[in-house]
């Protein structure tokens, strides 16, 4: 496949993906080259606000969070738009719609100040199945914003990636991304000295078996890394303090864990599959181990039990 001549817009046209699903992905798409400007003007003040999460925001936070919700409500199919930056989320009044998305505008943004790569990151669900499990996903993205803005995407047949060229198009660059049953390196968030003794046992197995500490603590570089590298794990535990760990379901873990599996990959939250995991509340949290299947099934043998099978 000659990759330089594939635009994001006619490789969508080519999955045969329903074609509201293509103009959805591809308005995200135009978002994410707004917000990659907005970061290349660098603007680091604070808004003097807070997220939902009780997070201070950046004015780049709530700028992503304009963007996306102006550009995405007002497509005529969307039901709902969630917010990891909003506490509850917001209905459109049109009329028959078929999408409800979720999205994390500016993941990572604590990075910005030390010029640390941060991410966008997009769910899209049927729209009456925002609040349900993320086995219903239809569609998984994130654009990273790093030295190249990239945009990596899954509709269920496949990880593909793309880069966005001088001349403003997402041009494919790799296709059906796929992981190892086994990598070299680890991502490990949470303090240590809040970790729980079954997740500090994992790690210091993978320490004395030479795994790789690779981790920048941006979940969207992070995980980028362990996908581009082929394998490896990331994960952010359950802490004594915050059982159900930092992250959010919803906004981050199952566009993240539909991606992963898509790739050959696993997710878990240590014993059960990311999405399966009900979702009960908005912004509800979980643990995450993600990655090659090796290091996700021998993290479950650190826990009591386990309730997952192999995934496509």
């Amino acid at each position: 496949m000659d990759h330089t001549s594939v635009f994001l817009r006619k490789f969508l046209y080519d999955e045969g993906i329903d074609p509201d699903l293509r103009r959805l992905i591809h308005t995200v798409s135009v978002a994410g080259k707004y917000i990659s400007s907005l970061l290349k003007a660098a603007n680091r003040k604070m808004a003097g606000t807070q997220n939902t999460s009780a997070e201070d925001q950046l004015e780049v936070d709530k700028q992503a969070d304009i963007i996306l919700k102006d550009m995405i409500t007002a497509l005529d199919y969307v039901h709902d738009y969630a917010s990891e930056e909003q506490e509850t989320s917001i209905k459109t009044p049109h009329k028959n719609p078929k999408f409800s998305v979720s999205v994390d505008p500016l993941d990572g943004s604590s990075l910005i100040d030390v010029n640390l790569a941060v991410g966008t990151i997009v769910g899209i669900h049927p729209a009456e199945k925002l609040v349900d499990t993320g086995r219903h996903m239809l569609a998984a993205l994130y654009i990273l914003y790093g030295p190249l803005t990239t945009l990596v995407y899954t509709s269920g047949k496949g990880v593909h990636e793309f880069v966005l060229c001088p001349e403003g198009e997402f041009v494919l660059t790799k296709s059906h991304i796929r992981m190892k049953e086994q990598g070299s390196i680890y991502s490990p968030g949470g303090l240590r000295s809040e970790w729980v003794s079954a997740h500090r046992n994992f790690i210091d197995d993978l320490v004395i078996t030479d795994y790789k500490l690779r981790y920048s603590g941006g979940l969207v570089p992070d995980f980028n890394q362990i996908l581009m590298k082929g394998g490896g794990l990331f994960s952010y535990p359950a802490l004594q303090k915050a059982p159900q760990g930092k992250l959010r379901l919803l906004f981050e873990l199952y566009p993240l864990a539909f991606l992963c599996e898509q790739a050959g990959g696993m997710a878990t939250d240590g014993t059960t599959p990311i999405l399966d995991l009900k979702l009960e509340k908005l912004h509800q949290r979980a643990p995450i181990y993600i990655g090659s299947k090796h290091e996700v099934k021998k993290a479950a043998t650190y826990f009591q039990g386990s309730n997952f099978s192999d995934t496509p």
